[in-house]
């Protein structure tokens, strides 16, 4: 190839626009000796990852292994993509918790009607989707590739 790509590190503040700006992501969890990955629909809103699920087994590893990854990426063309990984401790805030969970959760709703605005209502599209969960953006790293012309 004449003209490789280039690649670079994104800055926080590139990693962050690149979250904010997409809505589907992966998360990836471990258990025992085997690594799962799934795409989930995600708001990325006050420096944190605000997805929601159900009870299954996702949520029964991560009750005892909390430790993720998540990872957007916006692929424009082959060699033209941003990739950002979030690594941390996804937490699961009780709405019938203590304080701070009920106002973690509240935020964790209102930041996915963004996303859905019939979110937990009675119009909701996915209405078994009623736990919420966070991790917060603290450790981040991103990637880009930029095409070069020829």
């Amino acid at each position: 190839m004449s003209n490789p790509p280039m690649f670079r590190v994104l800055t926080t503040s590139e990693c962050l626009a690149l979250l904010e700006s997409q809505y589907v992501g992966r998360i990836a969890f471990t258990f025992r000796d085997r690594v799962d990955i799934e795409p989930i629909h995600y708001v990325c809103k006050d420096r944190y990852i605000w997805g929601r699920t159900q009870l299954g087994t996702k949520v029964d590893v991560l009750a005892h292994h909390p430790w993720v990854a998540f990872e957007v990426d916006k692929v424009d063309a082959l060699f033209t993509w941003q990739s950002v990984v979030v690594r941390g401790r996804v937490e699961f805030p009780d709405p019938e918790g203590s304080a701070h969970d009920r106002e973690k959760y509240a935020a964790g709703v209102a930041a996915f009607r963004q996303l859905v605005p019939e979110a937990f209502t009675h119009d909701d599209p996915t209405p078994d989707r009623d736990l919420v969960f966070m991790l917060p953006v603290t450790e981040l790293e991103g990637r880009a590739a930029v095409a070069r012309d020829r």
